[in-house]
């Protein structure tokens, strides 16, 4: 089955998400600076990347490796053509989560951005183990009424398809199923937006193994 993020137009998504009814691309962008800057490593996975809204933030001088991921193959041209500064760092992947995980490379960093409503948990886990990162740091958005979790716009019925894929993710489901696979939470911020919906932003760390003495 063809996944409906295919056939949304970049343009569509970009302004309905920009509107000042909405404002999610202008908070997205606020969250992946930090995001970006918030952990020492020198690689990051962003999964969903779209038109790649806050690879502006990408300090050329600590990474040397940005993975963009995307189903959509128009999404990803257009991210190669605003990133051009990138080149020789950024690498775009086009990929389906929900059964080629497995091809994807490792990482230190995962970022994942109202994703996870459109994969599940399961996917989302296995695509953790795949990567294997230190960090996870992902955004859920939390909805005040489940039955319009897509705000009211010009735009809205661009999105008409993704019902056939959408899920509710909770915050405690989530940090329940990354513990099963040795990830701890150590961060949570809530983000209150203008339509009264709230993104939540989670952030995960790997647990070390404990060596015993002999």
């Amino acid at each position: 089955m063809r996944n409906p993020w295919e056939d949304i137009r970049l343009s569509d998504y970009e302004k309905h998400m920009s509107l000042d009814s909405v404002k999610q691309l202008q908070a997205m962008n606020d969250l992946m600076k930090k995001q970006l800057n918030d952990y020492s490593v020198s690689t990051v996975m962003i999964l969903g990347v779209a038109g790649g809204n806050g690879l502006e933030h990408i300090d050329k001088s600590k990474y040397h490796r940005v993975y963009g991921v995307d189903i959509n193959a128009a999404y990803l041209e257009e991210v190669t053509t605003r990133y051009c500064s990138l080149d020789g760092i950024l690498k775009c992947l086009r990929v389906n989560l929900l059964e080629e995980s497995g091809t994807l490379p490792m990482a230190e960093l995962v970022i994942a951005n109202l994703l996870i409503e459109y994969i599940g948990y399961a996917t989302f886990q296995n695509i953790v183990k795949q990567v294997k990162p230190a960090y996870v740091s992902c955004v859920i958005q939390m909805n005040t009424d489940e039955e319009n979790w897509v705000s009211v716009s010009p735009y809205i019925h661009a999105f008409d398809g993704l019902e056939e894929v959408h899920q509710q993710i909770e915050a405690n489901i989530l940090s329940e199923t990354m513990g099963s696979i040795g990830y701890i939470e150590i961060g949570q911020e809530v983000y209150s937006l203008p339509n009264g919906k709230s993104l939540i932003r989670l952030d995960y760390e790997k647990l070390l193994p404990i060596c015993s003495e002999s």
